[in-house]
């Protein structure tokens, strides 16, 4: 439920209200935009009356949410959120682009390709140090070993870095890490969310292989329901009928979830389609259609990368996509910010 208060509402009503619903037992999220002040209501509403509500002075009128998520909903929240990421900012106009190899591979390798993508336009530094692989035979990640060397690209580049959490265990090594990446493959490991939610530090979430957009959103509710608002959703395609593809990009659930939810929305256009030569046109499709950013995968050497190097740009690859973007910005779609 969400009420809508009339403008500069009396503090003493207001107050008395603001107690009467909390004596309920229910949840209370308080959005303040420019021009409208809104009460949400996070629990079982069945047994408020929205009539006596409705006819308080204060009160403007009072509406029933139907949708199961409610922290991430935009009819809760109308002002696009804003992650801030140690200056970095993304979402409510703010475009950011994410970038660095699918893997951790040597400190030489890590810390090159960082001041490679920083020098190109890159505002925050991405590398796997837990890699979550289809094959128990394939080349896993440095784990803990890893993290120390994203960080070192971290002192040398001055880039904030976003790498992948898999298991709660995991997450005493993530503490100097900037933004905790969720793959797809956790993105309904609802103890891990859950666990994410106590943490003051953004998410990154990316969208399951076969989930809806609801249940995309219900997985970022999971992580807000804790009392961690700072959550950027990621598009990185979706499992079809499609082989040509390593999966489909639903470029349409950008515009889509700009009306449904407040949250920013970056698109990944290596891993939605695991071909190198198609990541420009993605990212320039992504960046139309109102993305707040990318996840674009670059390594110095993709032919001997041991992690997707066939998806993986070079530095000079990567340089021509992220200016020909920056081109287009101006001109994107812009509609449900």
């Amino acid at each position: 439920m969400v009420i809508i208060l009339k403008n500069n509402p009396d503090q003493k009503q207001l107050d008395n209200l603001l107690s009467w619903l909390k004596s309920m037992n229910l949840g209370i999220h308080m959005s303040e935009g420019a021009n409208t002040t809104l009460i949400g209501l996070i629990g079982d509403t069945s047994g408020v009356d929205m009539e006596l509500i409705n006819a308080l002075d204060i009160v403007e009128t009072v509406k029933r949410i139907q949708e199961p998520y409610k922290n991430a909903n935009k009819k809760f929240h109308p002002d696009s959120t804003v992650v801030d990421i140690s200056g970095v900012k993304i979402g409510g106009g703010n475009f950011q682009i994410i970038a660095g190899p699918c893997s951790v591979e040597s400190k030489d390798q890590i810390c090159q390709v960082a001041m490679d993508v920083k020098a190109a336009g890159a505002a925050l530094y991405r590398g796997g140090a837990f890699k979550p692989r289809t094959s128990p035979y394939a080349f896993q990640g440095m784990r803990e070993e890893g993290i120390k060397l994203l960080l070192e690209a971290k002192k040398v580049s001055g880039l904030p870095i976003v790498t992948e959490v898999m298991d709660i265990s995991h997450l005493p090594s993530f503490e100097q890490v900037d933004v905790i990446q969720v793959g797809a493959r956790n993105m309904q490991n609802f103890e891990l969310l859950k666990e994410l939610g106590t943490l003051k530090k953004p998410i990154l979430l990316k969208r399951g292989l076969s989930s809806t957009l609801q249940e995309f959103l219900m997985s970022a509710e999971y992580i807000m329901a804790g009392g961690n608002e700072d959550v950027i959703l990621c598009e990185r395609g979706i499992r079809t009928f499609e082989t040509a593809t390593r999966n489909t990009l639903d470029l349409a659930s950008i515009p889509l979830l700009k009306s449904m939810t407040h949250l920013p929305i970056i698109v990944d256009p290596s891993h939605a389609t695991g071909i190198a030569k198609l990541v420009k046109p993605m990212a320039l499709a992504a960046a139309a259609c109102g993305a707040d950013g990318l996840m674009i995968e670059v390594h110095n050497d993709p032919t001997h990368a041991l992690c997707d190097g066939a998806q993986s740009l070079t530095p000079e690859a990567f340089k021509d996509v992220a200016e020909a973007v920056r081109a287009i910005l101006p001109y994107s779609f812009k509609g449900d910010r």
